[in-house]
């Protein structure tokens, strides 16, 4: 049964009255973007194929996030270390350059099709529209972190063994150890805020692409926001899957070994500021804009 829905009409929870058009077809061309009230339709659409999709499905996609994230973060880490007794360039051009090289993880998993714990926050607008329950949102969440969780060890494991940490005379496994350990070393308050500041920008990266209408444009969208998490030092939580482990293995058996309840807990508060934002501040402010009128009857 549904509610009163207001001058919009169409049913957010409707998968079929999305199309590939315009909501103004005569005045808008087909190569422009959708406009923010279809972006918002369509974000309840996918998050009601993502809860829907087959455990295996889920949990394999989940995998492939990651793997292509911690890709990204691994081409980040070459990109911003020097090697010894290089000139170390300017500060801000050189996260800049790992900024644009990490949006490869964004690119790879919006592209190629995976399934992000981060990027999935985005299905609470799909909760609050009354798209989805409860349970299944907390479902997919629980079983794409784990799929991620797996995908980003796995990753760094493989990295490990193919001694990419030996890069530049050993100045990469130096740079991975000196990244855990900044992370390591932030209070709460600053791990949960950088999580929180950092999937707004994922989220927001998410909202763009769902606004793109070719594989340019999800690319032309996904680098700007995902440039400008890394480049301001904020924290995502599936990255830090692949840094942690890898910097408590290598730095493991020296004078300055990595703490695991560090990492841990990093883990723990980076994951939950990542919720905060993707929820709180990018889908239900959405929602709140374009759909709270649409939403059916609980």
């Amino acid at each position: 049964m549904l509610g009163d829905r207001g001058p919009r009409g169409a049913d957010p929870c409707d998968v079929d009255h999305v199309t590939t058009e315009s909501t103004t077809p005569s005045t808008v061309s087909v190569a422009d973007a959708y406009p923010p009230p279809e972006i918002a339709a369509r974000v309840c659409k996918v998050g009601l194929a993502k809860v829907s999709t087959p455990l295996s499905t889920m949990v394999g996609l989940a995998v492939l996030a990651g793997a292509f994230i911690s890709l990204g973060a691994l081409f980040y880490t070459v990109t911003v270390t020097t090697g010894p007794g290089a000139a170390a360039p300017p500060f801000g051009l050189l996260r800049l350059a790992g900024g644009l090289t990490f949006s490869l993880g964004l690119v790879l998993v919006v592209v190629g099709g995976a399934e992000l714990f981060t990027g999935n926050n985005l299905i609470a607008m799909a909760w609050a529209a009354g798209c989805v329950q409860t349970h299944q949102v907390v479902r997919n969440w629980c079983w794409v972190y784990l799929g991620n969780l797996l995908g980003a060890v796995g990753t760094a494991a493989l990295v490990w063994s193919a001694g990419v940490q030996t890069l530049g005379d050993g100045a990469v496994g130096e740079t991975l150890v000196k990244i855990a350990r900044s992370k390591i070393a932030l209070d709460p308050v600053q791990a949960v805020a950088r999580g929180i500041l950092c999937n707004v920008l994922v989220c927001l990266a998410v909202w763009l692409c769902m606004g793109a209408r070719s594989v340019a444009d999800k690319i032309l969208a996904i680098v700007l926001p995902i440039s400008a998490f890394v480049a301001c030092g904020f924290e995502h939580s599936v990255a830090n899957m692949f840094f942690l482990p890898l910097g408590l293995v290598l730095a493991a058996g020296s004078a300055a070994s990595l703490s695991v309840a560090g990492a841990l807990v990093n883990l723990g508060l980076v994951t939950l500021g990542n919720i905060i934002g993707g929820t709180l501040l990018v889908a239900l402010v959405y929602w709140f804009v374009y759909l709270r009128t649409d939403a059916p009857v609980r």
